[in-house]
């Protein structure tokens, strides 16, 4: 069971990160700042992707070690724990938007 539900995660994980590139497509990091709608959009798909990849088992996470597992779950953490708004949640500390 464990197995299935790391797949399903993934497929979670997948979903969310291309519909997040499907809202800024044809779009720029200014768009982020102008529409707050598209950018809480983005900002969910972003929890979305690394609250899924919390709930990956370790065993799996080291079969994938492409994917960098504790940049995405601290993201997550980030978006969802930092009192301030989102967009300076998603912000690196030079100030640009972390990039997908």
């Amino acid at each position: 069971m464990t197995a299935l539900n790391d797949d399903i995660r993934l497929r979670h994980m997948l979903d969310a990160a291309k519909q997040a590139l499907t809202f800024m497509e044809g779009k720029s990091n200014v768009s982020l700042d102008a529409d707050a709608m598209l950018l809480l959009a983005v900002v969910k798909a972003i929890e979305i992707v690394g609250e899924a990849a919390a709930k990956i088992t370790k065993e799996r996470q080291a079969t994938i070690p492409q994917i960098p597992w504790p940049q995405i779950i601290r993201m997550r953490n980030r978006l969802t724990h930092t009192p301030s708004s989102p967009s300076s949640a998603s912000r690196s500390k030079s100030g640009t938007y972390w990039r997908m």
